[in-house]
């Protein structure tokens, strides 16, 4: 069996320019990167404002597992249907983190015959947006440990700096880290810390803002410490915002590349979902839904935590509506929610696929609050039985979803089309009646509790007292009307990684919160989730080489 790389290194790609015209996009509004690579204009971005927007389809999933969802892979083999039925569609997806690539999870590119491409560059430096997050956002703890060494004009409280470092990685020894060692030239001696570039604010800011002087207006609020009189610190006073929008100006444009079946891709920003936002820009998705009559998205890890920030932030800030949802199961993941170890997936199991699709079940529900029509699909293995599938089926259909298997990573496109069909005739017969979940005027504790008990099924929410005390100084400052980002591990509902299934009688507990000010959200990070991971104890990163032709090996 191929693996995913060498499937995409045997694709036929077509020069991103023939890509461009299919979406009547001319090579004058095009910035290449290379043959099969290229961000689009902002001159061509204004040019269609004013067309019609296409409908607006997100992808989401059950609770990640070991045994593989592929959310990715449906995405764009979603996508790659919709092309094979003549409909006008594209794709609009978040760029890869390096971390994973190198860690545990791998790329995020798709699988099999549902792929992006190029596989390889996208999953490495891309167009280089994530080095430009990352420089923007060092080069602000720069400039704020640089004032401080100047004089400290601002009276910053060097016990108060609350803006990170960054680093595109999983590096766990930076989490907690001094800086300032030496003589006295060499700074003030502070503990500092660092996150993964995919949490940073920059990140989150890149893929709200609408254009560069929304950009801009965004940096300038970001909250980097506070003064001795407990007053807020931006980069504005720091005067660090033209510094950082000019390290900014290419990566806020939306990257275009294309499907193993040349079906073009919009893949632009990065937000981790368990940490972050977990969706792609707001810049790239309004762009996409002027150029086609189809959208198909994404939003990272399971519905609890990616399609909740999609509906609940995304959504809200950009005054999006999405049309349909379509949730991604599949039989062996459910089968592992029911107590099925991995090593045993393969063998039909009717009682545990019974017991463990409560999992997809309160996702359904959940979906369902927002009001908007619910897809399901199977993400189909071979190992899948016929009554299996059959069960799902029936499930599906009797909680008023649709229902259809997905043949994406063994077919492509054609694999859809039955996904495709009834995604569009769910288009056609259900109308989207799309409603966020909290209204902005609850408080900033309300909208957690609804969250945690809403979504996640908890019985109640606990705080730690620095996060009661940041909840309330947070609201106090004037911005207890934002939405809120929960920082969750992904394989639960739960804060607790290993309660699977659709867990009872828990409660969240909420050990910190901070303000995200340019972003406009609040954040609230629970259990034991880290803004910088850490590797496993066998990196991914092992089985990646090079050969002596350039060709690179092991990426998945």
């Amino acid at each position: 069996m191929k693996t995913d790389i060498e499937i995409a290194r045997e694709a036929t790609m077509l020069p991103i320019k023939e890509v461009a015209k299919s979406l009547n996009i001319s090579e004058d509004d095009l910035e290449l990167y290379g043959k099969y690579k290229a961000k689009i204009s902002d001159e061509y971005l204004d040019s269609i404002k004013n067309n019609e927007n296409g409908k607006l389809i997100l992808v989401t999933a059950i609770n990640p597992t070991p045994a593989g969802e592929g959310k990715t892979t449906v995405t764009v083999g979603l996508g790659q249907a919709f092309s094979k039925l003549n409909k006008n569609a594209i794709i609009a997806l978040r760029e890869p983190s390096l971390g994973p690539c190198f860690g545990i999870k791998g790329g995020a590119a798709g699988g099999g015959h549902s792929q992006v491409v190029p596989m390889e560059d996208l999953n490495l430096h891309f167009t280089g947006d994530f080095h430009a997050i990352t420089s923007a956002n060092n080069l602000l703890a720069a400039l704020l440990d640089n004032h401080i060494q100047q004089g400290n004009e601002l009276n910053i409280d060097t016990r108060q700096i609350v803006w990170k470092r960054c680093l595109d990685m999983n590096d766990r020894v930076l989490r907690n880290v001094v800086v300032g060692l030496g003589s006295k030239m060499d700074g003030v001696v502070r503990e500092d810390h660092f996150v993964i570039t995919v949490a940073s604010e920059i990140m989150a800011i890149l893929c709200l803002a609408d254009d560069m002087e929304d950009l801009k207006e965004r940096l300038s609020k970001i909250i980097v410490a506070y003064n001795y009189s407990g007053q807020p610190v931006t980069a504005g006073d720091l005067g660090a915002v033209g510094a950082m929008a000019a390290l900014l100006k290419d990566a806020i444009k939306p990257n275009l590349i294309q499907t193993l079946e040349n079906t073009p891709a919009l893949v632009h920003g990065g937000p981790f979902a368990n940490i972050a936002h977990g969706c792609n820009s707001v810049k790239a998705t309004k762009a996409a839904l002027k150029m086609a009559d189809y959208v198909i998205t994404e939003a990272g890890f399971g519905a609890d935590l990616g399609a909740e920030k999609f509906f609940d932030i995304k959504c809200r800030k950009a005054g999006l509506k999405p049309d349909a949802v379509v949730l991604v199961a599949t039989v062996r993941a459910l089968k592992y929610n029911g107590g099925v170890a991995k090593a045993d997936l393969n063998s039909e199991n009717l009682e545990a696929l019974a017991k463990g699709i409560c999992n997809l079940e309160k996702h359904i529900e959940n979906l369902q609050k927002f009001g908007v029509p619910v897809v399901v699909t199977l993400n189909s293995f071979i190992t899948d039985t016929e009554a299996e599938n059959n069960f799902v089926k029936e499930f599906c259909e009797k909680r008023g979803c649709e229902f259809a298997i997905s043949r994406v990573w063994e077919k492509g496109g054609e694999g859809g089309i039955p996904l495709a069909e009834k995604v569009l005739e769910t288009l056609e017969n259900k109308k989207s009646e799309f409603k966020v979940l909290y209204e902005d005027e609850n408080s900033l504790e309300d909208k957690i509790n609804t969250i945690a008990t809403e979504i996640y099924g908890a019985s109640g929410v606990t705080y730690a007292p620095a996060a009661k005390k940041a909840l309330k100084q947070i609201t106090d400052m004037g911005y207890g009307n934002l939405p809120v980002c929960m920082a969750k591990t992904q394989y639960s509902f739960s804060d607790d990684q290993t309660k699977l299934g659709r867990p009872t009688d828990f409660e969240i507990n909420i050990r910190e919160v901070y303000i995200s000010a340019g972003a406009g959200f609040v954040v609230a990070i629970t259990g034991a989730i880290m803004t910088m991971p850490g590797l496993p104890k066998t990196p991914a990163a092992f089985g990646i080489d090079v050969d002596t032709d350039g060709n690179i090996t092991g990426l998945f």
